[in-house]
């Protein structure tokens, strides 16, 4: 079995384990938990000084990201959300004003309806919420295995903080050459800095 084959098998299992474990997160534990983290993001320099915030839209077992898209609106920023590109593995980002712009896509994620919304193209500055099963201490994560984020992140040129519960940060996860990391990591329990924010 080569390097990358060893590295992918063991992604597998830690996707597998960490899944798993966060289902079972209590629910108002998560709910406490999901509050800190928020509050977190949004005390960030990186926050008060952008006009545009990029997120993914939570599903249940994430780390919600419904209070900061409220939080954004209600500060007048804008508020972009991914839609996937299966074809490529690439996401296409769009302005949403409400959740009324959203509809069922790919993977069962909502994501934006492109005819009622408007296509970002500048991705020179913004701060970016990057999901996460697990991080690590140099800031790389361990996704759900198609890249998305990766590619994305490699061109984005603001700063980009990662959610994730204390439990599931890592000192250090299995990476490949095409991984890239997150500025900080917010967390219920803190905010670390990375590596990749120098």
């Amino acid at each position: 079995m080569s390097v990358n084959q060893d590295i992918k098998a063991e992604k597998m299992e830690l996707r597998a384990d960490f899944k798993g474990s966060r289902r079972s997160l209590d629910r108002d534990k998560k709910f406490d938990y999901d509050a800190e983290i928020q509050s977190r993001v949004l005390a960030l320099r990186a926050y008060s000084a952008t006009d545009i915030i990029f997120t993914y839209v939570s599903r249940e077992s994430e780390v919600s990201t419904r209070e900061l898209m409220y939080a954004a609106w209600a500060n007048g920023k804008r508020v972009a959300v991914p839609k996937s590109m299966p074809d490529t593995n690439e996401m296409e980002f769009y302005i949403i004003r409400s959740f009324d712009d959203l509809a069922p896509g790919h993977y069962g994620i909502s994501e934006p309806i492109p005819e009622k919304c408007e296509k970002v193209t500048d991705f020179s500055h913004g701060l970016c919420i990057v999901p996460g099963l697990s991080f690590d201490a140099e800031g790389y994560r361990l996704g759900y295995g198609r890249g998305y984020y990766d590619r994305f992140l490699k061109s984005f040129q603001g700063v980009s903080v990662g959610l994730c519960y204390s439990a599931y940060v890592k000192w250090k996860l299995p990476r490949s050459e095409y991984d890239m990391p997150v500025d900080m990591i917010a967390t219920e329990r803190y905010l670390r800095h990375t590596q990749a924010d120098g």
